[in-house]
């Protein structure tokens, strides 16, 4: 046996020892029952005799609870101590929440990119893990696959963006054939419209525009204003990434240093969960929002809709947004198809785009995420509401994902069970590593 492995062993069972002392002294505290001032126990002697409320007469509800400190407290009911008890904790509890989110809303500009380089380096860490075990260096592989993924993306969004270009002046065209197919069928149809009020609706809609074009230039001119923050964040989101991938595991260890000794089992045993929890939520994402796509693409091609690798790319980014950003990028390739190629394609279309939705939902999502980040659809729709108010788009982006860490972090820690490595062990690992 090693030196290292007589201190392990030392270590775990001076630890077990302590915990056992600390359930004997609980169990002892437990077990001992207040006696009233100035009264002696049965077996002490002498002629004072025991007393109690009961015994001389009083109101039984005098007596002293074990809950109470006082008999003031003791007039209060039980319940009502409860739930007093319940409430201040929970102001407590909404105060801090609503420092850590103003906190949190002040440094956004760091926090969302942080975020953000997290989600990636989950995504990305197989890949690294594979160069390196091809006898890559650290740096080079993370460098690598940065670049890799990088240029994947930009060269996605070129593709995108020159054919949606390339496909605006016949798209316009067939909008404006559909707006005016519309104003017959409202002349036309059951509505009976006259001329008159289709022209007093669209003063109307027009008017609006019209009163809102200064908002909708100060928000313009708003968003020109950061750009410089967001440079700054995308610079943010690719140095905190490169880092995630090099050097995650020493940060994760210098972090758990920090804490008590007898909190570090627990808090790297959740961490470790939770790092796997994310990673298998975004690999699995990205797969099902691949297969989402492919199939809605596949039938855009089918049916000779415009725009179909534009739309396929919008249905696998919106897929990131469980639930819901699927359904709404399935709606406007609904739309598209409206306006090309008629009714009777959107309609396809639309049973395509809830096809999908339901294989997503009902297969693809149990199959390949499977119950390590199973979240209730009511959390789900929570989460993503609560992340749009909070902070936009990005918010509903690492809402869920937020929640499947959180779920597994605190399974974990209120898990019962004793991991194997000491948590003085952790510190020794930790400074032997290289």
């Amino acid at each position: 046996m090693s030196r290292f492995e007589r201190v392990r062993g030392r270590l775990r069972r001076a630890y077990e020892s302590g915990r056992e002392s600390v359930r004997s002294s609980r169990s002892a505290a437990v077990d001992e029952v207040p006696e009233e001032p100035g009264t002696a126990s049965p077996t002490s002697p002498g002629p004072a005799a025991p007393r109690s409320a009961t015994a001389a007469g009083a109101d039984p509800s005098a007596a002293l609870h074990n809950s109470t400190s006082s008999r003031d407290d003791a007039d209060v009911p039980h319940a009502l101590r409860i739930a007093a008890a319940w409430s201040w904790r929970l102001i407590v509890i909404g105060a801090v929440t609503w420092a850590l989110l103003k906190i949190v809303g002040t440094i956004s500009i760091v926090i969302i990119p942080l975020a953000i380089a997290l989600l990636l380096s989950a995504l990305l860490a197989p890949a690294v893990g594979w160069l390196l075990r091809a006898r890559f260096p650290r740096s080079l592989a993370t460098a690598v696959v940065l670049v890799g993924g990088l240029a994947a993306v930009v060269g996605t969004l070129t593709l995108v963006v020159n054919e949606f270009i390339q496909g605006v002046p016949e798209l316009s065209e067939k909008s404006s054939q559909g707006v005016r197919q519309i104003q017959d069928w409202l002349k036309t149809g059951p509505l009976h419209l006259s001329d008159g009020q289709l022209n007093r609706y669209i003063d109307e809609a027009q008017g609006w525009v019209n009163g809102n074009t200064e908002k909708f230039t100060s928000g313009a001119v708003s968003t020109a204003a950061t750009l410089a923050e967001l440079l700054t964040g995308t610079i943010l989101v690719l140095f905190a990434t490169f880092f995630f991938l090099r050097d995650g595991n020493k940060i994760w260890r210098f972090l758990v240093r920090l804490l008590p000794v007898a909190a570090r089992w627990k808090v790297d045993d959740a961490g470790r969960a939770s790092w796997a929890t994310l990673g298998a939520y975004v690999r699995a994402t990205v797969l099902v929002a691949f297969i989402d796509a492919m199939g809605i693409g596949i039938f855009l091609v089918i049916f000779d809709v415009p725009f179909a690798f534009p739309l396929a790319a919008l249905v696998f980014l919106g897929a990131f947004i469980p639930i819901v950003g699927a359904a709404l990028s399935g709606v406007v390739a609904v739309l598209v198809a409206l306006v090309d190629s008629g009714l009777v394609t959107a309609l396809i279309i639309l049973g395509v785009v809830i096809g999908v939705q339901q294989v997503e939902g009902h297969l693809l999502q149990p199959l390949i995420m499977g119950r390590a980040v199973a979240i209730h659809p009511l959390a789900v729709i929570i989460g993503i509401a609560a992340g749009v108010v909070l902070a936009g788009i990005t918010g509903a982006l690492v809402a869920v994902p937020l929640i499947a860490v959180l779920n597994t972090a605190v399974r974990r820690l209120a898990a019962r069970t004793v991991p194997d490595t000491p948590p003085d062990a952790v510190v020794v690992v930790a400074a032997r590593a290289p």
